[in-house]
């Protein structure tokens, strides 16, 4: 059983409105768990005489980092719970200092496209999450009557698709349908998410649209294969298709999630100069991986969109630093190691999804170090901004007087090589397995309690995550 600290101290700790690290003392209220002061120097144990020692952490220069917010999980409970759950999902998130998850309305059974849906996903999370949960909801064709209650109900905004979704039980939805949605979204004042592929048979008849590209006649072990399959036009259409849905309806807020295509930054730059409220995230396998990198046959690097080559990865930071993307997510959306079909290499058969939740921070910040792009600016792409999306900012994203105690301490020069044996999802297989990184999490902390500790792991530690509704 864990015990809550009430003092922690650190020489590099970084705070809101700060490029680099600077030395901090965080006091946290006993009861809540929220910050309750923050003092701009590295305070001892003897400048707190009411408190026992055990209340005290002081981290030295190791740094103390807020709690990272991931908006794009899947956990697939229940339903599908071989491919991943609550308990292991939430496990990897604490593990790679995620102290809160968003988890997509796909891939459990039920999806979340109803109330009663949404409550059968709670109650089997209840008791299990060691992190705090909150939930998207879905928009398929036929349950727009269904959205406003689930905004009441408390998910944070709602998932399309605008090409088939790889499962039977959530649809992709035409134009028409997702006119039909927006003012029901508009309704609820709430988020309108867009997996952003679109075929070109659920394009508006009156709108030029790009033909499937012909099959491809190489094997179906090779990448090329699969990324001909999913070329970027797929995007840059399904992206023009929610300017337009957006012009019509300009106050429903828009987010394209996991953008892989740097072809269609010029039309997300025109968007949001139009004032339109669209928001972009993308991913860290896009930011870490290329295409010429996958070797043959190896499905782990299968995802949708794809993984594209070198020039579109660099093409993706400038547009990250650039603003043009918002911030970035795991996507983790894992299944059994079968479903990638590994024995015969078939990316055109296997399924799409990346499994690699806890391990976002340091690939990312081996990547940032690289370009020279410091931890403050990393903070803002995986916590602060992310956390205003799903409109958490209050408690989450950043270490501030009244948010939560959720905090990470991280040594930014530990290097490691990812090893399957140390991850900590259902199904470790992952194409980072081998990679070597710089900086690793040591701990993460909820509310001030220890969720997660690199040398013991979970020993000793209960789920200490709420759902966030």
């Amino acid at each position: 059983m864990g015990s809550r600290f009430l003092v922690i101290a650190s020489l590099n700790a970084f705070l809101p409105g700060n490029s680099e690290p600077q030395p901090a003392t965080l006091q946290l209220d006993p009861e809540t768990g929220k910050i309750s002061q923050i003092y701009d120097s590295h305070k001892p144990l003897s400048d707190f005489p009411e408190l026992d020692i055990s209340q005290y952490l002081d981290l030295g220069n190791l740094w103390l980092l807020p709690g990272l917010v991931d908006a794009h999980v899947h956990l697939n409970e229940p339903g599908r719970t071989e491919w991943e759950g609550f308990a292991t999902g939430t496990s990897a998130a604490a593990s790679g200092g995620v102290t809160t998850v968003i988890d997509m309305p796909l891939n459990a059974i039920p999806p979340t496209t109803t109330v009663s849906n949404l409550k059968e996903k709670t109650d089997a999370a209840h008791g299990q999450c060691r992190v705090d949960v909150g939930f998207w909801g879905g928009v398929i064709p036929g349950n727009e009557d269904h959205l406003v209650p689930l905004a009441k109900a408390g998910v944070k905004g709602f998932k399309c698709f605008l090409i088939e979704s790889g499962v039977d039980e959530f649809p992709c939805v035409n134009e028409q349908q997702v006119l039909t949605a927006m003012p029901k979204l508009e309704e609820a004042n709430s988020l309108f998410l867009f997996h952003a592929e679109l075929d070109s048979c659920n394009h508006s008849p009156s709108e030029p649209s790009h033909p499937p590209p012909p099959p491809s006649t190489s094997p179906p072990d090779n990448y090329s294969t699969f990324l001909h399959s999913r070329p970027e036009t797929l995007e840059t259409d399904a992206i023009s298709l929610i300017a337009r849905c957006s012009a019509k309806f300009p106050t429903v807020r828009t987010h394209i999630v996991h953008l892989s295509a740097a072809s269609a930054l010029p039309l997300i730059r025109e968007t949001k100069a139009k004032g339109l409220p669209l928001t972009v995230e993308t991913c860290f396998h896009y930011l870490t991986l290329s295409a010429e990198q996958i070797a043959k046959g190896n499905t782990l690097f299968k995802c949708c969109p794809p993984i594209r080559e070198e020039v579109n990865r660099d093409a993706l930071w400038k547009a990250l630093e650039d603003g043009d993307i918002d911030f970035v997510v795991s996507d983790h959306s894992p299944c059994t190691v079968e479903l990638k079909r590994l024995e015969d290499g078939d990316f055109m058969k296997a399924w799409g999804g990346i499994g690699g939740l806890g391990l976002g921070l340091s690939l990312i910040w081996t990547e940032a170090s690289k370009r020279g792009i410091g931890m403050s600016k990393v903070l803002k792409w995986v916590a602060e901004v992310p956390a205003r999306q799903v409109r958490i900012e209050d408690s989450k994203g950043s270490l501030k007087v009244g948010g939560d105690g959720d905090f990470v301490v991280f040594d930014p020069e530990l290097v490691f090589k990812v090893d399957k044996s140390e991850l900590h999802f259902k199904n470790r297989a992952s194409p980072y397995e081998g990679l070597t990184l710089t900086g690793a999490v040591k701990q993460t902390y909820l509310r001030g309690e220890k969720i997660f500790d690199r040398e013991t792991g979970f020993k000793g530690l209960e789920p200490k995550g709420k759902l966030i509704l």
